[in-house]
């Protein structure tokens, strides 16, 4: 006769409540594959940075194994989220941080893959009892996603007894650290002046956990920069158009106001409209072939070549 108490071995262990949880292969391969599809998608779309893909990918890591750690009963906090980027211009640091929402998102860490980017302007007012209310009123927009302040240094302003950036601080200030759960800030600007703000802000410096700085591209690196947005437009460059946008990028590095990808972003697009005056001035029908090229004269009509010899272009 059978025991109806006959207990199969090892069920005592699986219906005790303190014994520990072993992870899930497939919530670990699918909590992976959430990320890795980002991370694929900023090597695929981003030229170079390889110091800025691996904190990146180090900080995915990191939330991945935490959420790993939190479904298999280990002790797990959330982790301190809010970020530093610091680099000139064009670098970057707008597009990791859309980046970054989504991964955010996909781990669940905030509620919407969604970056609301300001600065100073939409923070700090202009008279007594004005910042307050636009501060929190952005902080209002970005709950649920991430806030980016580009050129956040501006908020302090020490020689300026009058200003009002001190108050949008403390603000924040407080909103980090209350609120860490429903926000994630990341803070950018040039490395030097992110420093100074940091060393005055002290507050500010030991709420930021993670610090990315984005490097300035080299000159390889902007065409091949300029030859993925010709690409993602539907543009072809002939070879001599090549050597004429080879000739831009390393005169073009070397004046005012040079803003790394921003700057080839603008290039390409000024090309494209002498490319279009070029072909609306022709008296009939358009290859497909004329409507998706870019010749040379479309890329030396820059006033880049305005003070250089024809001889070097």
């Amino acid at each position: 006769m059978t025991d109806a108490a006959t207990v199969t071995p090892g069920a005592e262990q699986a219906a005790d409540p303190d014994a520990p949880v072993e992870p899930d292969a497939g919530t670990q391969d699918a909590a992976r594959a959430k990320v890795q599809e980002v991370l694929d998608e900023i090597d695929r779309d981003l030229v170079a940075l390889t110091p800025v893909k691996r904190r990146i990918r180090e900080i995915a890591a990191l939330l991945v194994v935490d959420r790993l750690r939190e479904d298999a009963g280990l002790a797990s906090a959330r982790p301190s989220l809010h970020m530093s980027f610091t680099g000139n211009p064009g670098t970057g640091k707008t597009t990791v941080a859309l980046r970054m929402a989504e991964i955010l998102h996909r781990l669940g860490y905030i509620e919407e893959p969604r970056v609301v980017s300001v600065t100073r302007d939409d923070l700090v007012g202009q008279y007594v009892g004005h910042t307050a209310p636009k501060t929190k009123e952005v902080l209002k927009r970005a709950y649920g996603g991430v806030l980016f302040i580009d050129e956040a240094y501006y908020l302090h302003r020490q020689d300026n007894e009058r200003d009002y950036g001190q108050e949008a601080i403390e603000i924040l200030l407080q909103v980090m650290e209350a609120d860490r759960d429903r926000l994630v800030v990341v803070l950018a600007g040039y490395a030097d002046r992110m420093e100074e703000f940091f060393n005055s802000n002290p507050g500010m410096g030991s709420r930021v956990a993670h610090h990315v700085d984005f490097p300035d591209y080299d000159t390889s690196e902007l065409m091949s920069i300029a030859q993925l947005m010709a690409r993602q437009r539907d543009y072809e460059l002939t070879p001599e158009a090549e050597e004429a946008l080879q000739s831009y990028v390393e005169h073009r590095v070397e004046q005012p106001r040079f803003a790394n990808a921003r700057s080839i972003r603008n290039a390409i697009d000024r090309a494209r409209l002498r490319q279009a005056a070029r072909l609306f001035d022709e008296s009939r029908a358009l290859s497909r072939t004329e409507l998706a090229t870019i010749e040379a004269q479309d890329i030396l009509g820059s006033s880049v070549f305005d003070s250089v010899p024809e001889a070097a272009r």
